[in-house]
């Protein structure tokens, strides 16, 4: 009887899951009503603060015109995009996105890894917490801050040009260099994020048990095959979820980095210009809201299709590990 109860219960909730999404929602209304009445303020505010303002969206198929107003401007169907491809700056602002972030993503994901294995391996309590808390503390300071320091440290006249001269070479002008920001901006991102992503991974070795390592050291495992065979295999769940969400993000760079350490330097834009700050400068330097939009919409379905695009492949591939 109890078996055939669980099957009969197994049965029901499968008819559940296949009477789609209204039938499903008709019951959890009936079995726990609270929950929604729970859900209302949740959804009202997605609604309201989210969805509603995707209106503006038409604003990148129009030629907008402040007196006309957004439904009254005159309608140009995809020009705005053409002109983005066909001018260049679409694909300047593509690549340059795409290419920091990726070295964002793999080497800020390698840095974080070995910081929290070699956090992990510490013994003196006192001197892991430091650096715990050492490492933490750049994720808190303002980026406006960062952006100052930078400027002092790599202006014509800053702190680094003077330690040059007095010690006999010549002044390098960094807002005069494109390719060095290639450098400079990742230097600065690890330091402030290297932190904040060591704690999650350190919290899932933390989470790794013991009897795995003492069996390996029982059987004469060395260090770096404890690290190959035990860690990196439990860490995979973590680096796959992160690794998607951060897919996530790699059309969306970080406005406030960039424009903070770069400011507006045209001699150095075609290395520094992303979506975020083309964007920005669309609206406040040449005010062409509609080619500012038409930019903001194609980031969003871009990176859309990639995060689909990457977990339909995880999902083949380990379907446990995927995000939905």
């Amino acid at each position: 009887m109890y078996r055939q109860g669980g099957t009969d219960m197994r049965s029901q909730k499968n008819g559940l899951a296949k009477g789609g999404f209204f039938s499903n929602l008709r019951y959890d209304a009936k079995k726990n009503p609270m929950l929604l009445v729970m859900m209302i303020p949740s959804v009202a505010f997605f609604l309201v603060f989210n969805y509603l303002p995707m209106v503006g969206i038409y604003y990148a198929f129009t030629d907008y015109n402040v007196r006309k107003g957004l439904f009254g401007s005159r309608f140009v169907g995809l020009n705005n995009f053409k002109f983005l491809f066909s001018s260049g700056a679409a694909w300047t602002f593509t690549a340059n996105t795409l290419l920091y972030n990726i070295i964002f993503i793999v080497i800020g994901t390698a840095l974080r890894i070995a910081f929290a294995i070699m956090l992990a391996e510490m013994s003196a309590k006192f001197f892991k917490k430091t650096c715990q808390t050492l490492m933490f503390l750049p994720h808190f300071v303002s980026m406006v801050l960062v952006g100052t320091i930078c400027f002092a440290l790599f202006n014509s006249n800053g702190f680094i040009n003077s330690l040059r001269l007095t010690l006999g070479m010549d002044k390098f002008y960094y807002y005069e260099t494109p390719w060095v920001w290639y450098i400079l901006i990742p230097i600065v991102n690890f330091w402030k994020t290297t932190g904040y992503g060591t704690v999650v991974y350190l919290s899932a070795i933390t989470g790794i048990s013991d009897d795995l390592y003492e069996a390996a050291d029982l059987d004469g495992a060395t260090f770096w095959q404890e690290i190959i065979q035990i860690t990196l295999p439990c860490l995979r769940p973590t680096i796959v979820i992160l690794f998607l969400m951060s897919l996530g993000n790699i059309m969306r760079g970080q406005f406030d980095l960039f424009y903070q350490l770069v400011g507006n330097v045209p001699l150095v834009r075609n290395t520094t210009e992303i979506i975020d700050t083309y964007v920005f400068r669309a609206a406040t330097e040449t005010f062409d809201i509609s080619r500012g939009t038409a930019v903001g919409l194609y980031q969003s379905v871009v990176g859309l299709l990639l995060v689909l695009g990457s977990n339909v492949l995880v999902r083949k591939v380990e379907p446990d590990m995927a995000l939905f």
